[in-house]
Order: structure tokens, then C-alpha cells, then sequence
């Protein structure tokens, strides 16, 4: 393997049989003595399918997918929690993972112990790992459960354990699955922030997440994986736009007999445009985006009021936009709300879209969830200071005034 390679995978796949108890286990052997369950009746599934890719030594890779795409499978085959079914996998470099609660530590033993367990696995002498102890414990936040047997820690503080083990011991390769969210805000924010120095290292980070903020502000490739085989691989902003395109929309359309409302108004159609009224998915963070409806008002004199609701990746409500047309006569209507330019940040919004009469604060609809928009920042921005993987979830660029005194 290229020395400058950290990972490589060639036609790697992974099946499962549903079904199908293991034979090698108590339970399995019990269940086929009294359930006399045919072998025939197990179907095979295939997790992962013929696939390929090499990461360079010092990438930080977001992988990313809907759920059953295959994201924590092949997260495991790297780290050698299970064996691939056809393939070969080549690791250059040492490995630390943290995948799920309750990987790589023993129950019975103390949290103290576990770290000095960890950093043997990983290779590392009793002295190296005590260098790195205090710091391991400190990050944890958990001094006081240190000579604790693990088996007694609550999931959260497991975890602050484990990820302060697996980031600190040195590894040239970290592999994080969403194993982060049982955490709370800071602490992720924490575990984000020391996964940025690791890599700033120069070390190879494999980060899955549902987070695509966290994966967008974190890593510089990515991998699309799609029903168990990769859609596409390559920078970060590409691969998030295709997954973008593959779970969003931007235009949802109804039919005479389903449109949401009631016998006030009815919502036909939402579609997101720019400024020359033409559809789009995507949009550059320097460009107004506009939220178009049309809907049908039954009533004279019932003024019911269109709401845009903008919500965050990680469904965060990031504001409301309340249009100020009173509407007062029935028939049918095309109303487009803009979201003024550079307030927006790099990443994905979901737009709900609602109608109320606000004098009785009467709801006619409210769909939660009815378009969603990538928004992308262009080479020119990210040149210019304003431009950079900016945290949170909008990016307003303020008026401000410089004054010499």
C-alpha cells in the first residue's frame, strides 16, 4: 500500500443472514433444538456491496447515508469488530474507535483501568499512557468515578470516557460513529473541537454522523453511501449537495384531494426559487432565496396570514417569516417570502410552511417539513475572510461601523 494511504478497501461487502440464529452460540443451539427452524428460512442481506475507496493519510472523511445505508457497518469492518464477507481492507496506522456504547472497554474493571487496557491494545507502553492520564480524566470530567467499575457508569459519562481514551492515546487513525449524541450539547461541541486538533495533526479522522453541520465544519471528504454501495466520494461540499438532493426536495406539489388546509384555505403547491423566479435545490450563500406558495382562500374577510419556518439540519428553529399581505377576498394566490442573502450558513434548512388567521391565532395548516434548501458557499467566499467553516446555525453579516478616535 501507498505509504501516503491510511485506508484502503477493495470490493468490500458485508451480508447478514436474516433470520438465522448463530450456531456457535448457547442460544443459537438452544433455539434450533426447540424451534426446529429450517436453514432455508434465513434471507440473506447484504449491507455493503462491492465497495472501493483509499483515504489518504491526514483526510478527515464525513460518511454519510440515510439509515440502513450501511454507515455503522462499514465503521466496524475498519475497526476490526467484524469480519468483511468478500474483500480486503489494509490499515496503515494505529487504530482507535469508539462506535458504540459499551465498545472496548471491560464491565468489571475500573475506568483506570480501562484506560490503561485501552493504551496497551493500541500499543502503546504503561509509561506513554500514564503521560496521557491525567489529561484522559480531565477531559472526562468524571475524577470522581475514575476507580469506579465501568459497569456502574451511566451512558453519558461511558462516553466521556471513551471518546477522551479514544482521542487521546494517539492514534493515527480515529473512527467516531453517532455514538456522540448520547452526550449532551457542550460536551459534543467538546468531542468536535478536540476531533478538529487531532486532525489539525495531521492524524486521519472517519467521522459518521447525522449532525451535517458537525460533518461539515469537521472534515474535508466524504463518502455517500447508498443502500449498502458508495453514490459518490469526494470533497465534503460535493457529497453533502448529492445527499442533500437524494433526502430533500425543493418543490412539493398536491392534488385536488390531498392538498393540507381546511374549509378556509388549501395549500397547492410550495416551491423554493431565486431571484429569477426559476426553481432551485441548492443556493450560494451570497444569494437571496425565495419561499413561493400558492394556496386558495374560500372565505371573504377571514385575512389568513403565510409563516415560513426555518429549521436547522438537527431540526433547530432557526427563525420564523411572517408575510405582511392581509389577504381578505377568496380566490386563489402565489406568495413568495425572501430570505434575505448572507444569513444563511453552509449547510441544510428544512422549511415548514404554515397559514393562520393571526387576529384568532386560528391555524388553517402546518406542514412541517415541506421543502428543504443546501446552501453552499462559492470558492470566492471561502477566500475571503468572511468565507471559512463558520459555526452556528445562520451566518448573518452585520452592519457594523468603524469609528478612528
Amino acid at each position: 500500500m501507498e505509504p501516503e494511504i491510511a485506508v484502503s478497501v477493495e470490493h468490500l461487502s458485508k451480508k447478514y443472514l436474516i433470520g438465522k440464529q448463530k450456531s456457535d452460540s448457547l442460544r443459537g443451539t438452544l433455539t434450533s433444538l426447540f424451534l426446529a427452524k429450517p436453514k432455508d428460512t434465513a434471507e440473506e442481506f447484504w449491507a455493503l456491496k462491492d465497495v472501493n475507496f483509499k483515504i489518504k493519510k491526514g483526510d478527515v472523511v464525513g460518511i454519510v447515508g440515510r439509515n440502513g445505508a450501511g454507515k455503522s457497518t462499514l465503521l466496524k469492518l475498519l475497526s476490526q469488530i467484524t469480519k468483511p464477507t468478500e474483500g480486503v481492507i489494509r490499515i496503515n496506522g494505529r487504530v482507535s474507535s469508539l462506535l458504540e456504547v459499551g465498545t472496548g472497554f471491560h464491565h468489571e474493571l475500573t475506568g483506570r483501568e480501562n484506560i490503561y487496557l485501552n493504551g496497551t491494545i493500541l500499543g502503546m507502553t504503561r509509561e506513554e499512557v500514564k503521560l496521557k492520564f491525567d489529561e484522559i480524566v480531565a477531559f472526562s470530567g468524571i475524577n470522581d468515578f475514575i476507580d469506579t467499575p465501568v459497569k456502574y457508569y451511566s451512558s453519558g459519562m461511558y462516553v466521556r470516557l471513551a471518546f477522551a481514551v479514544a482521542a487521546h492515546l494517539e492514534p493515527e487513525i480515529l473512527i467516531i460513529d453517532e455514538v456522540l449524541a448520547v452526550g449532551d450539547a457542550d460536551f459534543q461541541k467538546k468531542c468536535l473541537g478536540k476531533m478538529q486538533d487531532v486532525a489539525g495533526q495531521g492524524r486521519t479522522v472517519l467521522f459518521v454522523s447525522h449532525d451535517i453541520e458537525a460533518v461539515q465544519a469537521l472534515c474535508n471528504k466524504g463518502i455517500l453511501l447508498e443502500k449498502g454501495q458508495i453514490k459518490e466520494i469526494g470533497s465534503i461540499h460535493d457529497v453533502l449537495h448529492t445527499y442533500s438532493n437524494v433526502s430533500g426536495h425543493a418543490t412539493k406539489v398536491w392534488d385536488e384531494n390531498s392538498r393540507p388546509g381546511d374549509h378556509v384555505v388549501k395549500l397547492n403547491e410550495v416551491r423554493l426559487i431565486n431571484t429569477e423566479k426559476h426553481p432551485i435545490q441548492r443556493a450560494d450563500l451570497d444569494e437571496e432565496v425565495g419561499i413561493e406558495i400558492i394556496y386558495e382562500v374560500f372565505k371573504d374577510n377571514c385575512y389568513p396570514t403565510p409563516n415560513f419556518h426555518v429549521y436547522s439540519s438537527t431540526n433547530v428553529l432557526c427563525f420564523i417569516l411572517i408575510l405582511d399581505e392581509q389577504i381578505h377576498q377568496k380566490g386563489t394566490y402565489k406568495c413568495i417570502g425572501w430570505i434575505p442573502k448572507k444569513t444563511l450558513n453552509n449547510s441544510t434548512y428544512h422549511i415548514g410552511v404554515a397559514i393562520t388567521t393571526l387576529k384568532s391565532m386560528e391555524v388553517h395548516l402546518d406542514i412541517k417539513d415541506a421543502v428543504s434548501i443546501d446552501m453552499i458557499e462559492s470558492k470566492i467566499q471561502r477566500d475571503m475572510s468572511y468565507g471559512g467553516n463558520i459555526p452556528g446555525l445562520m451566518r448573518i453579516n452585520f452592519n457594523s461601523e468603524i469609528t478612528k478616535l
